[in-house]
């Protein structure tokens, strides 16, 4: 009888975010998928969890996949945790998840942290029907997703690192116009969270006026 794959949500900042369910199961699973065992190692350590760890990520999911199946298929029980918000949302994990799927190995995802949905709640712009877009792409298709996300007559959710906030925000100036209203958050959970909202042209100069650290989310206006 084949094992469980479990996604397993861990904190995106303050590690009480961590469920009293996604211990359990940490602890009760044969090892755990993680991105940089040094990183989880903390989390882990912090909860008391003693677990085999084993490397996952984006340079080594393509060829770890399948042993992870056969282990599956052997009756073993496995989590996979990311540095932190829930694996699989602009994290690894889909691979494997369609693995699973492919072969109808069962494969529970705990709910928890994830980073869009705290910094959609608190922007106070529409959030009934929303698009989530993860990361642009860095380079080639860059604009080419810019302009479609532009016709989705929708709010848009974006995630950005610090080093290319200021492009962004420009570029959304450029292809949603100089109306937009945004709210950016930033370390969200942690000591130093902040929500910044207002039309796209006072982001830029928000953003422009300190230098910005963690990973950031950005909420965009474009709905009718």
């Amino acid at each position: 009888m084949s094992g469980t794959l479990y996604f397993v949500p861990t904190p995106i900042g303050n590690l009480e975010d961590m469920t009293f369910r996604a211990i359990n199961v940490l602890k009760e699973v044969d090892y755990i998928l993680c991105e940089d065992t040094r990183t989880s190692g903390v989390l882990l350590k912090h909860y008391d969890i003693a677990k085999p760890l084993k490397s996952y990520h984006l340079h080594n999911e393509h060829h770890s996949t399948q042993k992870v199946i056969e282990d599956l298929k052997n009756g073993q029980n496995i989590a996979i945790i990311t540095d932190a918000g829930t694996p699989g949302i602009s994290d690894p994990g889909y691979l494997l998840a369609k693995a699973c799927a492919d072969e109808n190995i069962e494969m529970i995802c705990l709910p928890g942290a994830t980073a869009f949905v705290p910094a959609l709640v608190v922007s106070g712009l529409p959030n009934h029907d929303f698009y989530f877009a993860g990361f642009l792409p860095q380079k080639k298709g860059r604009q080419t997703k810019l302009k479609q996300l532009a016709e989705e007559q929708k709010t848009i959710v974006l995630y950005e690192s610090p080093h290319k906030i200021n492009t962004t925000l420009e570029q959304i100036k450029e292809f949603f116009g100089d109306q937009t209203k945004v709210s950016l958050s930033r370390e969200i959970s942690k000591k130093f969270e902040e929500t910044k909202r207002g039309t796209i042209d006072e982001l830029i100069a928000f953003s422009k006026s300190k230098t910005l650290k963690g990973e950031i989310v950005l909420i965009i206006n474009n709905t009718i």
